[in-house]
């Protein structure tokens, strides 16, 4: 077995005719969560697409504890949140943790469904409505419990707190951190760098499709003399330090 949980070496995805990202090298370990940050159309989502398989890279190689990203037994490893997360309309909230559990082959437990919405200030009742009365903020909610609740080892989250409000973002922190095991990694992208500074133990910088830096967050910080993660990472794009 490998000792990362993902490792990725010499990764390039062409897009359009263009180079989307290139010399891509970036390993993460169990018991982490890890932060990948950037601008738009810096290559995030193209990098994401191609860890899940969404897409084959040009060059490279991928991972998951040590297995090819295709191989059926890293995918059962894997679990992932999409930044546009969309449940089908017709399942109700119940019907679609169950399903969620059901392709990992776990266990549904109704009870530990209700925790977890409680955990997340998700009404109870609404789990058995349909999806189509869920507000974006519900099935955000809803799809990071489906997510979470399968117990893989390797979860990729796609802003998983996009269209959340403080609260929401505080108590959907708290469980991810909660998640957070010696066995297991949490892989997330996010535009809210304050969330990534409070709860990622390490961070990628992401940038004209290449990797600049990777370490702690409170290493970028003293790198660019900055108190916030937010004016770090603009600090340290603005003026090109490349690590």
């Amino acid at each position: 077995m490998s000792d990362f949980s993902l490792h990725i070496k010499g990764l390039r995805v062409d897009y359009a005719g263009k180079t989307a990202i290139h010399d891509i090298e970036l390993a993460t370990r169990p018991g982490e969560i890890f932060g990948l940050m950037g601008l738009n159309g810096a290559g995030k989502t193209t990098m994401i697409k191609t860890i899940l398989g969404l897409r084959e890279q040009d060059q490279g190689d991928i991972k998951i504890f040590g297995l090819e990203k295709s191989n059926e037994k890293s995918k059962s490893k894997l679990a992932y949140l999409p930044e546009k997360f969309e449940p089908p309309w017709f399942l109700t909230g119940f019907e679609f943790l169950k399903f969620s559990l059901d392709l990992y082959k776990q266990k549904y437990d109704k009870n530990k469904m209700i925790e977890a919405a409680h955990a997340l200030a998700l009404d109870e009742a609404a789990l058995s409505r349909r999806m189509h009365t869920y507000s974006k903020g519900m099935r955000q909610k809803l799809g990071l419990m489906g997510t979470l609740l399968t117990g893989c080892s390797l979860f990729i989250l796609d802003e998983p707190m996009s269209g959340l409000d403080p609260k929401a973002r505080a108590l959907v922190k708290k469980m991810i951190v909660e998640k957070k095991d010696k066995d297991r990694t949490i892989f997330l992208s996010s535009h809210i760098l304050a969330d990534m500074d409070e709860i990622c133990d390490r961070v990628a910088l992401l940038h004209d499709g290449k990797i600049q830096f990777i370490g702690e967050p409170k290493e970028l910080k003293e790198i660019t003399k900055s108190k916030f993660l937010e004016a770090a990472f603009l600090e340290y794009i603005e003026n090109k330090k490349v690590a």
